[in-house]
């Protein structure tokens, strides 16, 4: 499988709502995850840490609206911009943001992914 054929597929279902059947097919074991924000999800390592970290987004905002556009390749990397809109459930703030995902491929498999925002 080509990097363009991961990414299409990956993209392809986030766009369909399926993130878990998406990370479980294609992030690496040993994946690494990097968000642009203090705290514990700061850095995440492995698979089971990355699922982890989707869980506790999902279990604390309301999602409003939620849109992927990519990939966008260059080499062995892709980018997918995300649209969120979102109410944080602690604090009932509503935030609408924009993302960038930047993943890395390595042997067929999603070894690293960095968001911007």
């Amino acid at each position: 499988m080509t990097i363009q054929d991961l990414a299409t597929d990956f993209v392809t279902l986030l766009k369909e709502g399926k993130h878990d059947q998406a990370a479980t097919a294609y992030n690496a074991d040993d994946i690494a995850s990097y968000e642009n924000m203090p705290g514990p999800m700061a850095e995440c390592h492995g698979k089971d840490a990355v699922k982890g970290k989707g869980e506790w987004w999902v279990a604390n905002h309301e999602v409003h609206e939620f849109t992927t556009e990519g990939p966008y390749l260059n080499g062995d990397q892709f980018a997918v911009h995300f649209y969120f809109d979102v109410t944080v459930k602690e604090s009932g703030e509503r935030r609408k943001m924009h993302e960038i995902g930047l993943y890395t491929v390595k042997d067929g498999k999603i070894v690293e992914e960095r968001f911007f925002y």
